[in-house]
């Protein structure tokens, strides 16, 4: 049996927390989708996978049966094959309670029978504007280099050197041995970028959320943050000893009303997205800091999104906004515009030296690896040396935005160039999916919970390494599956 948790498996590349099923069916249905043939029907309600059994069966989508949707005039459904294999346990492990989860567990092997599993796509090249996907190219519009690092002649010259300086790791933690000179030196370039007195190094993003948050809050202290913050960002607060508070998206008015109800002596932690990784909007850090000042309470932006994007030399959200010093905790990641793997808070140098000796994340973590230091670092060195590539960023940006936009999508409130395509459909989104990726073009599917039910996109990102070319290219392709699916 299905149950609502089965899609957490299958949902976006940057998931939040659960959100409850809506009451009522998603508003938005394309005109010509129909549901697919099968015994067993899953019943997408509003985004959620559950289970049916004995429903109807379906009728085969028309057409050439490879963008099968669901019926324009019902509950939206997603029919399933009946007749599909998971993958086994092991011998002995089918009597463990534990495991009866695993064993039940059919959501994903009943989308690949339809042909719409759209994860774990495997890529065979580096990660550029064209990929190889199974021996074809294929254009990426679906990566988070927004400079189009990754495959920089000297960022990859620095990650071999440091190999050949340091070896391929440092065996320990930051802690004891694990500290090397290039991880000091990367921290001090840090600092230097987002204005703050020093900076520390984790050996993931993911990490330095659960690690910063769960340090700072203890017990009596309060953690609030926005209902559409990332995933590490609600498992640090979970973590966290203290309460855990959230208020709506970019809501100042339910922010202030939370904050209202809290105790004034307490201590007070607000933890949001500089740039919301589906959504591609801005939160509105001034009003947030003014706030923050009233209710005497610390902010910490997650900046994943916004270094490289946004503010002088890339340095994110408060940057762009004038407000480092009202920024208490600036944190980011390596994977996005810096090319390479951790992550990095920013801070006054007392805060950072408390993190040290507090964050069990980074104490009882190996250390970042040599090569990805190394990378790291030179990417950062590029970004400052060269603004043209932020400016190209935009140049793209802006013209990928106003092509979908005249073609009829939706694109929420996006101010950057994360640009979601909102489907607003499980299955249609899965099967643009599809048909984009037919056709030669890569995007990623978001549903829940990486979006509330209701909700479904396809997420676009820019590079500055994109061409025209390449732009124009995927809006036809867009525009004419977006017709053929009845999105437009």
């Amino acid at each position: 049996m299905m149950t609502r948790n089965d899609l957490t498996a299958i949902a976006a590349s940057a998931p939040r927390d659960w959100v409850p099923p809506l009451a009522e069916a998603n508003s938005h249905k394309p005109p010509g989708v129909r549901p697919f043939s099968g015994a067993a029907v899953a019943e997408v309600e509003a985004g959620l996978g559950i289970l049916v059994p004995g429903a109807s069966s379906a009728v085969a989508a028309p057409g050439d049966g490879r963008t099968p949707v669901h019926d324009p005039d019902a509950h939206p459904r997603l029919a399933v094959e009946a007749t599909h294999e998971s993958p086994a346990l092991e011998a002995g492990d089918a009597g463990l309670p534990l495991l009866d989860k695993v064993r039940d567990y059919e959501v994903v092997a009943q989308i690949r029978a339809q042909g719409l599993y759209p994860y774990f796509r495997t890529i065979s090249s580096a990660q550029d504007t064209e990929v190889i996907i199974d021996g074809q190219k294929v254009l990426m519009f679906g990566s988070n280099s927004y400079l189009g690092l990754t495959n920089h002649p000297k960022v990859k010259e620095a990650a071999k050197a440091a190999v050949e300086k340091y070896g391929s790791g440092c065996a320990g933690s930051r802690f004891l041995n694990g500290t090397l000179d290039i991880h000091v030196q990367l921290e001090e370039a840090l600092a230097r970028l987002v204005g703050k007195a020093a900076a520390l190094v984790y050996s993931t993003g993911f990490q330095v959320n659960l690690g910063v948050i769960s340090a700072l809050v203890g017990k009596d202290d309060y953690v609030i943050a926005d209902k559409s913050d990332h995933a590490s960002i609600i498992e640090g607060c979970r973590l966290a000893l203290g309460k855990f508070v959230r208020f709506p998206h970019r809501d100042m008015h339910g922010l202030a009303s939370r904050l209202t109800k809290i105790p004034r002596a307490a201590g007070k932690l607000i933890v949001v997205d500089g740039v919301f990784s589906m959504e591609g909007d801005i939160i509105q850090l001034p009003e947030l800091c003014r706030l923050a000042e009233q209710h005497r309470a610390v902010v910490m932006v997650d900046d994943a999104h916004g270094i490289g994007v946004l503010g002088q030399h890339g340095a994110g959200t408060a940057s762009h906004f004038g407000l480092t010093d009202k920024v208490h905790l600036i944190m980011g990641t390596f994977s996005k515009s810096l090319a390479s793997l951790g992550g990095f808070i920013a801070s006054d140098a007392a805060t950072i030296d408390y993190l040290k000796h507090n964050s069990r994340e980074l104490i009882f973590s190996a250390s970042m690896s040599p090569a990805n230091a190394a990378a790291t670092l030179a990417a950062v060195e590029i970004m400052v040396a060269e603004p043209e590539r932020i400016q190209r960023l935009w140049q793209v940006t802006e013209r990928m935005k106003q092509g979908l936009l005249s073609l009829g999508f939706d694109l929420g409130a996006t101010k950057t160039p994360i640009l979601p395509v909102y489907c607003r459909d499980l299955v249609a989104t899965f099967s643009f999916c599809k048909r984009l990726h037919e056709e030669g073009v890569f995007v990623n599917p978001v549903v829940s919970p990486g979006v509330a039910p209701g909700h479904e996109l396809i997420r676009l990102s820019l590079m500055a390494t994109h061409t025209d070319a390449q732009i124009d290219f995927a809006l036809e392709k867009m525009g004419r599956i977006g017709k053929e699916l009845g999105l437009l």
